[in-house]
């Protein structure tokens, strides 16, 4: 019997890649108005390359990229990116439609609900608390509970022990089959693969449920 929901944050319950997109434009756009003189296009390029070599999560990543640029990091233009980067994070920052509903009715039925992700821990929170649904959630492990990322199993370990329950009585739900998937699957839990926030071509692992909606977990469980 399922007694816990163990959720990924990024692409499971928020459109992540939508607004980082969004976002990055944005901040480009910005830095070009400042006096940056590149094609946005080819500056879209060289930043979603130091993104891939050093991870979505870089806090620097502005920084990296203007002295990659322009040899040196020139602070007005690094304002202008940050400035708009979060302003349209802000406003594109949205759970999936059915979010809210799903987690209300899943805790109706008496399941702990958690949270396991890569990002960092002041991230994670500040998605959560940012589209309201920070309150629904048990447990939140993030990156700095570990130090491991995905598909290490010590991620669901600390939330299945501050969880209280075995891997059998849990469900993971997670759009990354590398990483959400085979973890879980080493411990031994159930899982269900969030189909509709899957950006690669195709699965690696197979998952023990998929769904295109996150309101089919509700039928699921």
């Amino acid at each position: 019997m399922i007694k816990a929901v163990i959720f990924d944050l990024d692409n499971t319950l928020i459109d992540f890649l939508r607004m980082k997109k969004i976002a990055v434009e944005e901040a480009i756009s910005a830095m070009i108005d400042a006096g940056l003189s590149i094609p946005k296009e080819e500056a879209s390029k060289k930043l979603y390359d130091i993104y891939y070599k050093i991870g979505l999560e870089d806090p620097t990543i502005f920084q990296k990229f203007l002295k990659e640029v322009t040899g040196s990091v020139d602070y007005k233009k690094l304002a202008y990116a940050i400035v708009a980067y979060r302003q349209a994070r802000t406003g594109f920052l949205h759970p999936y439609p059915g979010v809210k509903r799903t987690l209300l009715k899943l805790k109706e039925k008496g399941l702990k609900l958690a949270i396991v992700t890569d990002a960092p821990k002041l991230k994670a929170w500040l998605r959560l608390v940012n589209m309201k649904i920070d309150d629904f959630f048990d447990v939140v492990v993030a990156l700095e509970d570990t130090g491991r990322l995905k598909p290490s199993t010590m991620p669901f370990k600390a939330a299945l022990k501050e969880l209280r329950v075995s891997p059998k009585e849990c469900l993971m739900v997670g759009d990354r089959p590398d990483k959400d998937i085979i973890g879980a699957k080493k411990m031994g839990m159930k899982t269900c693969f969030a189909k509709y926030g899957f950006e690669g071509q195709s699965k690696i692992v197979e998952s023990d449920y998929e769904i295109n909606d996150i309101e089919e977990l509700v039928s699921l469980l």
